[in-house]
């Protein structure tokens, strides 16, 4: 089981950028697939982002490809979520999720496919 923990958001304006951080407590993260989705209010949770380190493999939603940039850092227990040029409907609460994938080639863009999940952070942005 991997304890992940999400910090880094708040409140923007459109056009503004933030950046997630998703710590990983007791293990590294080499042969986990680390995603992100995101839910808004009356919504279901939806794919962001995924990456497989061991993979070399990242994967985005449509909606934020070339605006969002996931990546995790040197220790391989902190996984990122940059975020630029954002919009309104990127509004939700993001959460970070884990799901150890040796031997796979991409993470899954599945939530239910995740076994581990942090406790979420909100994103606002305004217009």
């Amino acid at each position: 089981q991997v304890q992940l923990v999400e910090s880094g958001g708040g409140s923007v304006q459109a056009g503004g950028s933030l950046r997630l951080s998703c710590a990983a407590s007791g293990r590294t993260l080499s042969d986990y697939a680390m995603g992100w989705f995101r839910q808004a209010p009356g919504k279901e949770r939806e794919f962001v982002a995924t990456i497989l380190e061991s993979a070399r493999s990242t994967t985005y939603a449509d909606s934020v490809k070339g605006r969002f940039t996931i990546s995790i850092d040197n220790t391989k227990t902190t996984v990122y979520l940059q975020m630029d040029s954002l919009k309104p409907e990127d509004t939700a609460v993001y959460y970070c999720a884990a799901r150890y994938a040796p031997f796979h080639n991409m993470g899954p863009t599945n939530s239910r496919l995740y076994t581990d999940w942090g406790q979420g952070t909100q994103v606002t942005v305004s217009s």
